[in-house]
């Protein structure tokens, strides 16, 4: 393969802001972004908190430069895109080798659920444009095409860890010389389905979710996305202002202990950290903070607390989940969570656990409760564990050297 992978920009649109610096705002402010939903209809309106992007589909369609019948998916994907791409500096995308490689797991459901609603009141109703974009790949080139991107697109569908996957693939694009750059994360919106789905399966929390804490109930369902443009080393210095950080080492592992938890012990999460770490050439010591999986819910975050027992003690890194703020964004959140993470190394970042009081009883380490910035970081893990036991971890670094 071949030489180093850079992170050339980043962009974001989730429930804290319509942007990054919007989202690190946010962080500062110790803003959550939990609330009643306001776009999405559903019967449980009232019963789950939700962290919606605050704009209806209208407004993001405009923002977009898309028509409004368009899914919110692909409104959303287009917008952190575009941010990521005009953050770099890199000047017209025609210039280069770009491949997009983008994840979701809803497609254009929230469309497929409007038309449903009419067809089944009287079949000769319901436009069928609401449906032609359902599956997850269309939705990738929907944004591909609007932003001209021609030589490679790829979506990716692994549940919670696709964001993190898609980094992983568009990096093995640019070692192996396929493209030049890469646009590479994930989008969800909220949909009906997904609300239920996870109402089922009895994780969601009626109040904000509050990972890593012994009192957690579940998560709060998100929508966002978020992106990162993979650049190759010769283009490193094309940059605006030079590469944001590198992406060392990257892993995936599958337990494969359950459809929708992960193994008690956390053996999954345990390989694909330590998989990263062996890739970078990192030893555990020298990771300075980990933006966790971190959901909130009892099985998750236990496994993944075990997992970082495990492998860091004694000596743990500062660590926080994000979700706490963003809620959890499904197959953007690995992309959403790249960005900050990447940020993280630029700019000294670290994060705040929101709505922490109680250590969990099966770990020795707490999560940072307060936001700070101007810390010497050269290390950052991210952490993605997907339904099925699909487990990735990222790895940012300020350098090449270890």
């Amino acid at each position: 393969m071949g030489s180093d992978v850079w992170i050339g920009g980043g962009g974001v649109i989730c429930g804290i802001g319509d942007n990054l610096p919007e989202c690190i705002d946010a962080f500062r402010r110790m803003s959550t972004g939990a609330g009643v939903m306001e776009n999405l209809s559903s019967a449980l309106r009232s019963s789950f908190p939700v962290v919606e992007v605050k704009a209806d589909n209208f407004t993001l369609a405009a923002r977009a430069g898309l028509p409004s019948h368009i899914s919110r998916t692909a409104l959303l994907s287009l917008i952190a895109a575009r941010e990521a791409w005009e953050s770099t500096g890199l000047g017209d995308i025609r210039n280069y080798r770009v491949g997009f490689v983008s994840a979701n797991t809803v497609g254009g459901m929230d469309k497929t659920e409007d038309f449903f609603a009419e067809y089944m009141k009287d079949p000769q109703q319901g436009h069928l444009h609401q449906v032609v974009n359902h599956e997850c790949g269309s939705i990738t080139e929907l944004v591909a095409d609007a932003l001209g991107i021609r030589h490679h697109v790829t979506t990716i569908s692994t549940a919670c860890s696709s964001g993190a996957n898609a980094l992983m693939y568009g990096s093995r694009l640019i070692r192996n010389n396929m493209v030049d750059v890469v646009i590479a994360g994930g989008t969800d919106a909220l949909t009906r389905f997904t609300l239920n789905g996870f109402n089922t399966l009895m994780i969601l929390d009626t109040e904000s979710s509050r990972p890593f804490d012994d009192t957690r109930k579940g998560l709060n369902l998100g929508e966002g996305a978020g992106y990162v443009v993979l650049v190759k080393d010769e283009l490193s210095e094309v940059l605006r202002r030079g590469p944001w950080c590198r992406l060392s080492g990257f892993a995936n592992a599958n337990d494969a202990y359950h459809q929708t938890a992960s193994s008690p012990d956390g053996t999954g999460n345990y390989l694909a950290m330590k998989g990263a770490l062996e890739m970078s050439g990192l030893k555990p010591e020298q990771i300075d903070y980990i933006n966790l999986h971190g959901t909130g819910t009892q099985n998750n975050d236990s496994a993944e607390g075990l997992a970082i027992d495990r492998l860091f003690a004694p000596h743990y890194p500062q660590v926080s989940s994000t979700k706490s703020f963003t809620g959890h964004t499904l197959g953007a959140s690995g992309g959403i969570e790249a960005v900050f993470s990447a940020m993280a190394v630029r700019e000294g970042y670290i994060y705040p656990n929101a709505n922490f009081t109680t250590r969990m009883k099966e770990v020795p380490f707490s999560p940072v409760t307060g936001f700070s910035e101007g810390n010497k970081i050269q290390h950052v893990m991210s952490n993605s564990f997907g339904f099925g036991g699909n487990c990735s971890s990222l790895i940012f670094s300020m350098s090449t050297e270890g």
